[in-house]
């Protein structure tokens, strides 16, 4: 048993955490909730027991063996270091350490191998990197993937639950606070995130790092192109794959079907296919529209959609704890 800390438990990604928490009966031996000073003294109920929020002063001082961060980059950077010294190991949902070279980046089901003991601020990767790196993994290690061009039609409860609020405020006719610049609903948005010198945002900017070092294969080309959606059930892919080698359909969808984490759903005979609405609250990567790019030889289309408070955040930052547990390395 654990003492487990959930630092920004009462944002999105923090309220899902303690939700996948009780669902997957993590070994949790003691609680400790943390969040801003506005929130320290508030209630959460969690397991049918009363939590009362503390500061990160008191958090540290009860020197967890894990802290689950959710509380944004620059309070990661301030408090990630400190959890580590009292000995705690910091699963990190924010993008303050991600390319730090000195921090592992981690999907389980992609390279959990590269955790030991010494790990103590694990990253947790974008929420779009995570659905991503999943279903190119069986095909890199058996096609080699020379390129890949994806478009993301993310959802806006990755910005928040002020996103959140625009979105069904704006359905009800109610003015109230702007999470963007534009109205979000009956909207696309061509922009997540601020944008760089290079013309791309930081977005579409950390899918393409964030992959290749993931998936340990900085030869791998990728561009990105991140939008949002008026949708709050997940994020959807659309992804194009050249490889070096030749491969059958068949081939494809039985690398797919056979790796963990991944569900297939590809029938266009019963128009059955990944949807935001059907991926909310599951932890899968769904993958279907599975198809030939006819108009390039050795590439290949499909769709990937997953709930990101999930797989892209919660879920994953856990399934690292879990993993981290198995192998005694807490």
């Amino acid at each position: 048993m654990y003492t487990v800390a959930v630092v920004g438990a009462t944002g999105l990604v923090g309220r899902t955490m303690l939700k996948i928490l009780d669902e997957r009966n993590f070994p949790i031996d003691k609680l400790i909730l943390v969040a801003s000073e506005n929130s320290v003294g508030k209630i959460i109920n969690f397991r049918n027991k009363e939590y009362t929020l503390v500061s990160m002063a008191n958090a540290i001082a009860l020197k967890p063996q894990i802290a689950l961060f959710s509380a944004g980059g620059n309070v990661s950077l301030q408090y990630a270091p400190l959890f580590a010294q009292a000995g705690t190991t910091v699963i990190d949902n924010s993008s303050a350490w991600r390319m730090d070279s000195t921090k592992k980046l981690v999907v389980p089901e992609v390279n959990a191998h590269v955790l030991d003991k010494t790990d103590k601020i694990i990253a947790n990767p974008n929420c779009s990197t995570i659905q991503l790196v999943v279903a190119l993994k069986p095909l890199h290690d058996a096609l080699k993937i020379k390129r890949v061009v994806v478009s993301t039609y993310q959802s806006v409860t990755g910005t928040g639950i002020n996103a959140v609020n625009q979105l069904l405020n704006e359905r009800q006719g109610i003015e109230g606070e702007m999470a963007y610049k534009y109205k979000i609903d009956l909207n696309v948005i061509p922009q997540i995130d601020v944008f760089m010198e290079n013309g791309y945002t930081k977005e579409e900017m950390k899918m393409v790092n964030e992959t290749k070092k993931i998936m340990g294969d900085n030869a791998i080309k990728l561009t990105s192109t991140t939008v949002r959606i008026p949708v709050m059930g997940g994020h959807s892919e659309s992804v194009n794959i050249e490889f070096e080698n030749e491969f059958e359909i068949s081939q494809i969808l039985s690398l797919l079907q056979n790796f963990p984490g991944i569900t297939v759903q590809d029938d266009i005979d019963q128009q059955i296919y990944p949807m935001p609405m059907t991926a909310e609250g599951k932890d899968a990567i769904f993958v279907g529209r599975i198809r030939r790019d006819e108009s390039q030889a050795k590439t290949l289309n499909m769709w990937v959609v997953s709930d990101n408070l999930r797989k892209g955040a919660a879920t994953n930052a856990i399934q690292i704890a879990e993993y981290l547990i198995s192998k005694s390395l807490i």
